[in-house]
């Protein structure tokens, strides 16, 4: 179907993609401390950068709470970005050392670990 639309490939190693993005989740459930520094920096960027969109104090004040509330969403998504890169390189380091199909194997028994520590930590 992609070849009707370009009239050239894009070769996507699915199993890649599948790994990068499992090690990017475990890393978002194990670091949790590093992933709340991260969103709450990424808000607090976004609230300076659109108060300083706002000529008048009065404009900016009126509808604070809303903007707020989205820039902390907006902070909350853009916070995986970090985590894709890094889950990208553990990915590519487990891939190299010891195969692709360890990656997936060692990335999913990792996963359920940091769930259950997780789920520890919070009770």
């Amino acid at each position: 179907m992609l070849q009707d639309f370009f009239p050239f490939l894009f070769p996507l190693n699915t199993t890649a993609i599948a790994g990068s993005c499992l090690w990017s989740l475990v890393l978002y459930i194990s670091l949790t401390s590093v992933k709340d520094w991260i969103t709450e920096q990424l808000s607090r960027w976004f609230n300076f950068a659109e108060r300083s969109l706002y000529m008048s104090a009065e404009e900016y004040e009126e509808t604070r709470a809303v903007r707020e509330s989205q820039n902390a969403f907006y902070a909350s998504v853009m916070s995986i970005i970090p985590f894709l890169i890094l889950g990208a390189v553990c990915n590519w380091g487990i891939a190299l050392s010891l195969g692709l199909s360890w990656s997936i194997s060692l990335g999913i028994m990792t996963c359920m670990l940091c769930g259950v520590y997780a789920l520890g930590k919070s009770s």
